[in-house]
């Protein structure tokens, strides 16, 4: 990479990845800086480290997967894990360099949509926002996360009351204002 490349990669105002089979092979310090790990921490190590258990981990690999086969580009907002254990709530845009094999070789960005602030979500929580950042009903995020659609519907209840608004586009709005 020439000098000039470098520094554009370094100094991009989104987080940039390169990575291999889910590894992460380069970033840049705005990567770095969103999920609070250093650069040299992060080279080398599995996307594992940013997500809160090998169960979403797994679920997250398969999202997306066919549209990078058939378009070589996917994206969408999730929650990354920051090394504190805090969250960040980020537009993700990923191209597969390989899409006959989409996971081999890819380019992602990641743009935090806003601060960090307000009340964490749990585990679970999580899952059932980045469900609904995908559109997702409660039955479809039931089924994705093996639960009842009951279950679903309990936790975005309880979504919904914890952060003080009256449905899920408000609720994406508010997580959004939050950086969650």
């Amino acid at each position: 990479m020439t000098d000039f490349a470098r520094l554009a990669f370094d100094a991009a105002p989104v987080g940039l990845v390169l990575t291999e089979a889910r590894v992460i092979r380069a970033c840049n310090a705005t990567f770095a800086a969103m999920t609070g790990h250093s650069e040299s921490a992060l080279r080398d190590r599995s996307f594992r480290v940013l997500y809160t258990s090998d169960d979403e981990f797994h679920r997250v690999r398969d999202i997306g997967i066919e549209l990078l086969r058939r378009d070589g580009a996917y994206s969408d907002e999730r929650l990354l894990r920051r090394a504190d254990g805090g969250a960040v709530w980020c537009r993700f845009r990923a191209r597969t360099l390989t899409p006959e094999n989409p996971l081999a070789r890819v380019v992602m960005s990641f743009a935090s949509i806003a601060p960090r602030d307000g009340p964490p979500l749990s585990p679970r929580e999580r899952d059932v926002v980045s469900g609904l950042a995908r559109g997702q009903t409660s039955k479809e995020i039931a089924r994705a996360l093996g639960l009842s659609p009951r279950t679903v519907e309990d936790v975005r209840a309880r979504l919904l009351k914890k952060y003080g608004v009256r449905n899920a586009a408000l609720l994406l709005a508010r997580l959004s204002d939050l950086g969650q």
